[in-house]
């Protein structure tokens, strides 16, 4: 039998798309009103009432959207949580079920040509499915055959590191560190993960500045600060509940800078849904500097700025804290002299800013002592990604601004454990310490060379030099960059195993013979012999808590991830060295182990029991700066980015509809910006479309030359968009075919799915 050619791609297809004028408020009647319709026609409103009263309360459960924090003291009795957190849990607790007969009745093929947004709203995943090599329809298969498999696989390959092991940050701290523990005795260090292709800028910045690749701030922070500059984010959209934040920032006098190439309704305006006036008020107005930046230009802003800093401390010396830089930097002399190399109006011509608009912020800036930077993936996925994250270190170290309350680095996550996972050993690199208390605790020597990261490894399964894929949660496909490229990756495996909770596009572009493992949501309940177990996560600030479900599974042979890990590392390398018979069964075990082997997690245990909550150590928090050659924090000397666009090409950034987490697509809208029931869209600048001759609406085909391959995305409408010239936007994972597999950033290798040149030809 021959297998059926698939797609990789969603069709080309459109919906009728509707336009309005964008959103000037994010939030307030509206998000309660599209949340509750949402969970009720997923759930039924009995079970979506009951079930949101725990989600993120203590002994509650953690939401399965973002990683932003919840407060340390008091809950909010209406609901702590949002729009997007009610979506999220939404698509984990629907009603609808992807059982046996789903697979019977649709091939591979079938599924394929769906839209990402109806694979998704499929329903849950109910049994372990195989697609054995030419067959197109998934069969179901019991967890014993599945399990034994895997292990026959597995040990039959030449060496363990023809075999890859990705993890999404949905996994929880117990099923991270034991997946990375089965990933070291089984002798790889193939564990690439989502950070890689997010936030892998972020960590390799901080840990060279500041010694730590974490942010430095904690919630109250945000709260305590004189200014909060964001910068490269779109928390209206990506992690509402932060405007509560910024609202409480405003509230007690803190001043807000928003840096962006779109002017974002979110921080603009917040109608919060749990106050009176937010519901029939007018909210509060956040932003009070916006500085539209070209796309990937935040480097010569935050250049200017500094320059303008230091004139204006030669007339006042308050305006630059010279104690800190003198006593906790290094290079500081270095950046001033690189900063003279500068004109101040070059560096905004090159980034787009006014300079009346730069003068606004320069004052807002010049007398705040207590400054946090806020980012996201904006600044990350560019090839100079490490370098923009170093800028805003020069600016905070220079202002004194890292090690107090009120002040620091702030990078926001995405999935609610993607920093948890990769504290308890998720990383390609090697980790000596991890590596020397495995040997100590359980007398195995773990593999000592760097592993896969995500770009490597889809070359790796491209060049059949790898031919197992095990991914622990994820849409693999959907969120990497290249998408042909990744998908014939994919498919030159020899066994791909996804571990999920749904239906996604990387189920139906699999390996040779193909593994669906399902597993339980963050909202089930985990038992065993009747007993109720809990997990643990750390969020983007650094704390960790505990987390249990309270719905019962969505199918009896649902099992954990925790125990998918231990019978599959219990089938490949057996029970010998590592007992993973009493990992799967009791968790505090695995916790005490954790204690054991990961720096922070000292009396595990008990410091998350009863709702109990700890932050891990952070160096930068308390500006010690001792792991740093030298013991004190870095200046950094950045380059000006340069794109070389040719005149018929723009700048292209891949961005999130507001009905969207990630590759999860809850719906066709993106309220804040005006655009519904349309997700093929390009977002131009209107004097580029009369250049081009385009007219609203118009359909388009983007194409993508690197290396002289052409890369291509068809049939996108245009819609005029307040977006700077030469730069436009578009949805992933829409558009991610036009991001070349190997163009990333250096040193961190995260793609550049935010500066892709790109031409629009008109069709």
């Amino acid at each position: 039998m021959k297998r059926e050619k698939v797609q990789a791609i969603a069709p080309e297809e459109f919906e009728e798309i509707k336009l309005k004028k964008p959103a000037n408020y994010a939030a307030g009647p509206t998000a309660i009103k599209v949340a509750m319709d949402h969970a009720i026609e997923e759930m039924g409103l009995s079970r979506a009432m009951q079930t949101l009263a725990r989600m993120n309360k203590k002994n509650g459960f953690d939401c399965p959207g973002c990683a932003w924090p919840d407060p340390d003291d008091k809950r909010s009795v209406l609901g702590e949580y949002c729009e997007n957190g009610v979506k999220a849990l939404a698509e984990e607790a629907t009603l609808k079920r992807v059982d046996p007969a789903f697979f019977e009745k649709h091939s591979i093929a079938g599924i394929s040509s769906w839209s990402d947004y109806k694979i998704g709203k499929s329903g849950r995943l109910t049994h372990p499915m195989v697609l054995k090599p030419g067959e197109n329809h998934y069969k179901p298969i019991s967890w014993d055959e599945a399990f034994e498999l895997i292990g026959k696989k597995l040990k039959k390959l030449k060496s363990p590191n023809e075999a890859i092991f990705y993890t999404s940050g949905r996994s929880s701290n117990e099923a991270a560190f034991l997946y990375g523990l089965f990933c070291r005795a089984y002798g790889t260090n193939n564990m690439p993960d989502c950070s890689n292709m997010c936030h892998e800028s972020s960590g390799v910045a901080l840990k060279q500045t500041v010694g730590i690749g974490k942010g430095s701030v904690v919630l109250d922070d945000l709260h305590k600060a004189d200014v909060v500059i964001v910068i490269g984010q779109n928390p209206g959209t990506n992690h509402p509940r932060m405007l509560s934040a910024l609202e409480k920032c405003k509230e007690k006098g803190g001043k807000i800078i928003s840096i962006n190439p779109l002017n974002e309704a979110g921080l603009k305006r917040f109608k919060n849904p749990q106050r009176v006036g937010g519901i029939i008020g007018g909210g509060t107005y956040l932003t009070d500097v916006f500085l539209q930046v070209k796309i990937n230009q935040d480097v010569p802003l935050l250049k200017a700025i500094q320059k303008e800093l230091l004139s204006l401390n030669k007339v006042d010396q308050a305006f630059i804290d010279h104690t800190f830089i003198e006593e906790k930097t290094s290079g500081f002399d270095g950046l001033v002299e690189d900063l003279e190399n500068y004109k101040t109006e070059d560096l905004l011509d090159q980034s787009g800013i006014s300079t009346d608009s730069f003068d606004e912020a320069l004052k807002l800036l010049a007398p705040a002592r207590k400054i946090i930077i806020c980012w996201a993936m904006g600044l990350t996925q560019h090839k100079n990604g490490v370098e923009n994250i170093k800028e805003c270190v020069n600016l905070l170290l220079m202002k004194g601004s890292i090690g107090k309350d009120g002040a620091g680095t702030c990078p926001v996550r995405g999935h609610s454990n993607v920093q948890g996972d990769r504290t308890v050993g998720i990383v390609s690199k090697v980790n000596p310490k991890i590596n020397k208390a495995l040997k100590e605790k359980f007398g195995f020597n773990a593999p000592d060379k760097a592993g896969y990261d995500t770009v490597a490894c889809i070359q790796a399964m491209y060049d059949k030099k790898a031919t197992v894929f095990v991914s622990l949660g994820g849409n693999f496909l959907s969120a990497a960059s290249d998408t042909n490229f990744t998908a014939e990756a994919l498919q030159n495996c020899d066994l791909t195993v996804s571990i999920s909770t749904k239906l996604n596009r990387t189920h139906v572009i699999p390996g040779k013979t193909s593994l669906i493992l399902p597993t339980l949501g963050r909202s089930e309940k985990d038992e065993k012999n009747g007993k109720e177990r809990k997990l643990s996560v750390e969020n983007s600030m650094g704390k960790v808590h505990s987390t249990a479900g309270k719905l019962e599974p969505a199918s009896e042979h649902l099992i954990s991830e925790v125990e998918i890990v231990c019978r599959m590392a219990k089938a490949v390398i057996g029970n010998e060295s590592i007992d993973w018979d009493k990992y799967m069964l009791d968790y505090s075990l695995v916790r005490q182990t954790i204690s054991e082997i990961i720096d922070g997690f000292e009396e595990y245990e008990k410091r998350i029991s009863d709702g109990n909550e700890f932050y891990l150590p952070n160096n930068a928090r308390k500006a010690d700066f001792s792991k740093m050659k030298g013991g004190k924090a870095k200046f950094s000397i950045c380059e000006l980015p340069d794109h070389h666009l040719d005149e018929d090409e723009f700048l292209m950034m891949t961005i999130r509809s507001h009905d969207q987490f990630n590759t999860t697509i809850y719906g066709l809208d993106d309220r804040y910006r005006g655009i519904y029931n349309e997700r093929r869209v390009v977002l131009m600048n209107q004097q580029d479309m009369k250049d081009l001759g385009l007219q609203k609406l118009d359909v388009v085909n983007l194409i993508s030359v690197y290396d002289k391959i052409e890369r291509s995305a068809n049939n996108f409408k245009v819609v005029p968009y307040n977006i700077p010239r030469e730069n436009i936007a578009t949805y992933f994972p829409e558009a991610n075919s036009l991001v070349p597999i190997n163009h990333f950033a250096d040193q961190s290798r995260t793609p550049i799915s935010k500066s892709v040149r790109v031409k629009i030809l008109i069709k």
